[in-house]
């Protein structure tokens, strides 16, 4: 499908809290991973270019060393790519991060970070951002069945929200009960977890129930699916490449289109180091599918 002039108000939008973005935004893990600052700058702002008003990002999205685990040369933090791009920001412009794995060794482990370290995670953010507040601060677990609440560190990170330092607080790697469990201690305007057309579906639940409650439901590995940090998938199954053949869309088109599909309050977040591959992300919130293309694919 053409890609001139679609921009991301062509998804729709929705509202994190008290800030409205357009359904289609931007995941910043990939820039990291080439070592051409200036290539991630040039994504970075051709973003904004194209409409993208929510950017996703992380304090734990850095290369070398991070869960992307490739890259060479000095270490480049997501963050502070993104206030070399568009700093000073657009009013527009909503950021939200991470924070919740423990990363001080400078490689990614996946550790949770304690109630205490979130402080100074929620603080590294600010600086590299440049930042006097974040707007939105997803927490990221491990889920351990029987051993990961979320009560203790979503507590710490509401007690930073009253202390102004987070607009608005969200979750990610959950289920329906850690919602449950955070939605009694603060407002949650997001959740964020792995979920595709062809993988994750065991998010479907979690899917509907932060619809019924107005919580955004942004997917990441919308993409990649399987392949996860790897990076997009090329394996499409058939029903996948005949809906794209038939909007004279991309595969990857198609997939995006599917996330925005499974409701208003679906924001989908893909994330490239590619200019090209940008504007054809961004062109696919304009891709309307049927109920039989819904059907087909599943």
């Amino acid at each position: 499908m053409p890609t001139d002039e679609i921009t991301a108000a062509a998804a729709g939008s929705w509202t994190l809290g008290d800030r409205t973005v357009h359904r289609m935004g931007f995941g910043s893990m990939r820039i990291t991973a080439n070592p051409d600052r200036d290539l991630a700058v040039r994504v970075l702002r051709r973003a904004v270019e194209l409409g993208v008003n929510h950017i996703d990002t992380a304090a734990f999205y850095f290369s070398p060393g991070g869960p992307l685990r490739v890259g060479t040369g000095g270490v480049r933090y997501a963050t502070e790519l993104i206030r070399e791009a568009l700093h000073p920001y657009p009013d527009d412009l909503v950021i939200a991060t991470k924070v919740g794995p423990d990363y001080r060794t400078g490689a990614w482990s996946g550790e949770l970070a304690s109630p205490a370290d979130l402080r100074r995670q929620v603080e590294e953010n600010l600086r590299r951002l440049g930042r006097d507040h974040l707007d939105v601060v997803n927490l990221r677990i491990v889920r351990r069945p029987g051993d990961d609440s979320v009560a203790e560190r979503f507590a710490a990170l509401a007690e930073l929200r009253d202390a102004g330092l987070i607009r608005h607080l969200g979750l990610s790697n959950v289920r329906v009960d850690h919602l449950d469990e955070a939605q009694a201690i603060a407002p949650v305007v997001c959740v964020q977890n792995a979920y595709a057309v062809d993988a994750h579906r065991s998010s479907d639940d979690l899917l509907r129930v932060c619809g019924e409650r107005g919580v955004a439901f942004v997917p990441f590995f919308a993409l990649a699916g399987e392949r996860r940090e790897a990076g997009a998938t090329a394996e499409h199954d058939a029903a996948v490449r005949e809906v794209a053949r038939a909007h004279g869309a991309t595969p990857h088109q198609v997939r995006l289109a599917w996330t925005l599909h499974q409701g208003p309050h679906v924001l989908a977040i893909p994330g490239t180091g590619d200019p090209e591959h940008l504007a054809q992300n961004v062109a696919a919130g304009a891709l309307r599918l049927s109920p039989d293309d819904l059907a087909r694919l599943g």
